[in-house]
């Protein structure tokens, strides 16, 4: 058979960094890891072709080429899924389809031909099984958690790895904690399931050995869900291969708060390579963490573990939340206020959302306050249930909030607090490659002579010039800094938008 994978379009948001992109000459930052595995579970023999519309046009012909197309999304990517559905169906290609969005909402989809629901290595083989003795079903799911040993690698030259500004592996699956709003333990369980340290080099070593330099992303949703196999096996066999391979890749992966409390994992992540880190801050109000049931982050001074990994040697980005019951009136400063002494230059507030399958979607469903389908974009400004605190306050608060953290003058603040407190780890010789080159070029041009706000961006490359091996960093955190000012006045018109469509509210 002749199988084509397609992964959906993706709008533009916070985390697709498309307007940062251009700046090093890159289509998207990061591949369809769960397609490209997926690829590696299909028969041998059968054609295959992948294509990725962050990077490529999906031709006609492309399509028609396909005994059947395979499409794996997000639920941000729901209005691409369509688009591509349809124009299936017009030229008559079967469709077979999975990932999050499917999972969550199979009933929108039951007009497809095969649905492949939760993860592929449980219910990818009896599809495929079936599809052969030609008694395929239309719908495959499971309660069943597979094994990731058994997970094969993904099938890299299926892609052009040089549109992309970083490459992706995952260790685990699932997350111990229990937050409220988060749908990760929903799709994945909360026992850690991991692959052995063999596999995690192997991928490594595929992706050096087809050429790939520079950034790669561990997918994991807690990378240090289960710390003693972390510390015991995988990262001692990583540190092992980089150290092998004079350093090729620089990591960055997604963790909880409690990475602070281990100052021997912290070393043996930065010896690994780990750069940068995500963690979900969500919200300075002890009572809102109580609310999510964010307990990991509770009784703890955030601001201080946060410095701790920063002088570590791993960059803190962090999530935070707005719209939780528990938000009171100051709740606007008090985020502005944590952001900025932080130092966190990548903070993401969103609107808080209630993803089906969570505690929150039940707890809000008997309160009868869902409103609508979640849109699984976090600044999109969108929230589907009635917030206690008024929705036109929190829009009010939100627009304030992103409005400041990324103006201009806030934003270079932040980037030198960070910078001045921030431990450079030293491996070896500095290398600058052509992207790098090009990405300084392009930021003198564009931020340092054209844009507005030019003296905060020579401020910093002059304190930068004489801290060298800080420059590479500095001239990426002011071309991300371009990306969520374009990301805040897009947010801003459209908080504005939703302001003006409703009644006035209160006296004339």
């Amino acid at each position: 058979m002749n199988i084509l994978l397609v992964n959906p379009e993706t709008p533009d948001t916070f985390w697709g960094f498309k307007n940062a992109l251009k700046f090093i000459g890159k289509k998207a930052s990061l591949p369809p890891l769960g397609l490209l595995t997926v690829a590696g579970m299909l028969p041998e023999d059968w054609g295959k072709r992948l294509v990725d519309m962050n990077t490529s046009r999906l031709r006609d012909r492309d399509i028609r080429w396909a005994d059947y197309v395979f499409i794996s999304a997000m639920v941000i990517q729901r209005a691409s899924v369509d688009q591509i559905v349809k124009r299936c169906h017009r030229l008559g290609t079967r469709i077979v389809a999975g990932g999050p969005v499917c999972t969550s909402f199979p009933e929108e989809y039951v007009h497809l031909d095969h649905l492949v629901l939760k993860e592929a290595e449980v219910t990818l083989p009896p599809f495929l099984a079936d599809l052969e003795n030609g008694c395929a079903r239309r719908i495959y799911s499971t309660h069943d958690r597979p094994d990731l040993r058994a997970t094969p690698a993904p099938l890299w030259d299926l892609i052009n790895k040089k549109k992309y500004a970083s490459m992706s592996i995952q260790y685990s699956r699932g997350c111990p904690f229990g937050c409220d709003f988060c749908d990760v333990t929903t799709l994945f369980g909360h026992r850690i399931r991991t692959k052995t340290s063999d596999q995690v080099v192997g991928e490594l070593e595929k992706l050096y050995v087809q050429g790939w330099r520079g950034k790669v992303f561990f997918v994991d949703d807690n990378f240090i869900g289960n710390k003693a196999t972390l510390k015991r096996d995988v990262l001692p066999a990583v540190t092992a291969w980089m150290k092998q391979r004079r350093y090729p890749f620089v990591f960055n992966t997604q963790a909880s708060i409690n990475l602070a409390d281990d100052d021997e994992l912290m070393e043996q992540m930065v010896g690994a390579g780990f750069a940068c880190v995500f963690i979900g801050i969500e919200s300075p109000n002890e009572q809102s963490l109580s609310e999510c049931n964010k307990g990991q982050n509770r009784n703890r001074n955030l601001l201080d573990c946060i410095a701790r990994i920063q002088k570590t040697g791993m960059e803190v980005q962090a999530g935070f939340i707005l719209g939780f019951d528990s938000d009171h009136a100051g709740v606007f400063e008090t985020l502005i206020e944590f952001i900025q002494n932080s130092g966190i230059v990548t903070a993401m507030v969103g609107l808080l959302n209630a993803p089906r399958g969570t505690t929150l979607f039940r707890r809000l469903s008997e309160e009868q306050r869902l409103l609508r389908l979640p849109t699984g974009d976090n600044m999109d400004c969108s929230i589907n249930f009635s917030p206690k605190m008024g929705l036109e306050k929190l829009l009010a608060g939100y627009q304030e909030v992103v409005a400041t953290i990324y103006s201009q003058q806030k934003y270079f603040e932040r980037v030198l607090t960070f910078l001045q407190n921030y431990h450079l780890p030293k491996r070896g010789r500095l290398h600058v490659h052509l992207p790098e080159l090009r990405a300084f070029c392009s930021s003198i041009l564009h931020l340092g002579i054209l844009k507005s706000g030019r003296r905060y961006y020579w401020r910093l490359m002059f304190w930068a010039m004489r801290r060298p091996r800080y420059l590479q960093l500095a001239v990426t955190l002011s071309i991300y800094g371009y990306h969520f000012r374009e990301i805040s006045r897009a947010v801003q018109e459209r908080v504005q938008a939703l302001l003006n469509e409703r009644p006035a509210v209160g006296p004339a």
